[in-house]
């Protein structure tokens, strides 16, 4: 793209610090201002076009390419992703509307997420069906000309904001457990649908437990054919784990630490500051596998060991990335605003990678799925 993408990034960088705090640390924190300016940002890059730019026109995009939004992705992770929420609804949930819903379906939902207005969580995993999704026991039973959802879901995260979920639960025991489920969209407002969070070291709003007593839901609720939820799951997984750009935080950080220590940067050992240059190789390389999955999901061929392989490679730069971080900042000065202002951003980044290994899929069943991948491939 050259120069349209660096124009891109110009603009979205002007946007950031034009709408949002100095101080601002993602939308998930213990101040709710946080959220409130997350949300007036989607709809600030929405009416310029920007939340949704790669998608049709028709569903309230720009017909933008792959790459103009691979843009948007990666800045947005730089500056502690100010969509919040939203990149659930943009990265998959309305790709995949667009996929395997009804017409009725994409005119009542789409609108909603091209202009920033509403948040979705992800009913999947429960607690004994987390990485071994297929197992899961939420089911989903025939009453009339409706269903009735009854189960539990785990590790929600945004739940206590959604207004929208995309819920997975079992409609037919017969056959593999693969078969027999059904993806259900189903209102948060609905009485039969109980929230808890779960507190976490990532902060509030992240995890939640999900309760559901008897939901009742009609077969336009229904997402695709009744029992093939699991292909459309593989296809949400295949957007999520390619949708998070973390290697541009992990770069912009890396990138900023010598400017943040001033003059103790020199004072560094040497094998600490190796150990920084590395990771900043290991940013590229991560940047490069990524770029090749959106080229591969751009034609429709992504593979759950495509998008497998690179998880593997961004968690592991997430968590090594953070361990060389926290160990350049125990060298700051802490009286220093600025460094503080690092400081707090480098802690954040260690909480959030602690998570990632389980996060989208535990990292251990990330490499299951790559080798099966691989010996299938030979």
């Amino acid at each position: 793209m050259g120069e349209q993408a660096g124009a891109l990034r110009g603009k979205l960088r002007n946007l950031v610090a034009e709408h949002l705090p100095a101080d601002f640390m993602g939308a998930f924190t213990d101040d709710p201002a946080d959220l409130a300016a997350a949300q007036q940002f989607c709809r600030t890059l929405a009416d310029e076009g920007l939340l949704c730019m790669s998608w049709p026109a028709e569903f309230g995009g720009r017909d933008a390419s792959v790459w103009e939004q691979t843009v948007v992705r990666e800045e947005m992770w730089a500056h502690h992703e100010p969509r919040g929420a939203q990149y659930m609804g943009v990265n998959w949930v309305g790709p995949i509307i667009m996929r395997h819903g009804t017409a009725e379906q994409q005119r009542r939902h789409l609108p909603l997420i091209a202009n920033g207005e509403v948040i979705w969580c992800q009913g999947f995993s429960e607690p004994e069906a987390g990485s071994d999704l297929a197992s899961l026991r939420t089911t989903a039973r025939r009453d009339g000309d409706g269903w009735l959802v009854s189960g539990q879901k785990i590790w929600t995260s945004y739940a206590t904001m959604a207004q929208w979920c995309f819920l997975l639960a079992r409609t037919s025991k017969e056959g593999k457990k693969q078969q027999g489920l059904t993806i259900f969209l189903v209102p948060m407002s609905d009485p039969a649908i109980q929230v808890r969070p779960i507190r976490c070291i990532m902060g509030p709003h992240h995890l939640n437990e999900v309760f559901f007593d008897d939901l009742r839901v009609t077969d336009a609720e229904v997402l695709g054919e009744v029992g093939a939820g699991w292909s459309i799951v593989q296809d949400v997984l295949s957007f999520e784990r390619v949708g998070i750009a973390r290697y541009a935080r992990c770069e912009k950080l890396l990138l900023d630490a010598p400017e943040a220590l001033g003059a103790a940067w020199d004072q560094l050992p040497d094998e600490l500051r190796a150990r920084w240059t590395r990771m900043q190789v290991h940013c590229r390389r991560a940047r490069l596998l990524a770029y090749r999955l959106v080229e591969l999901q751009s034609k429709g061929q992504v593979r759950p060991g495509d998008a497998s392989g690179y998880r593997i490679a961004v968690t592991k730069l997430d968590q090594d990335s953070a361990e060389v971080l926290m160990e350049i900042i125990a060298a700051a000065d802490a009286a220093d605003p600025a460094v503080q202002r690092f400081r707090d951003e480098v802690e954040d980044h260690w909480r959030y990678s602690q998570a990632s290994t389980v996060s989208s899929g535990s990292i251990e069943m990330q490499r299951i799925l790559l080798s099966r991948a691989l010996l299938a491939a030979s």
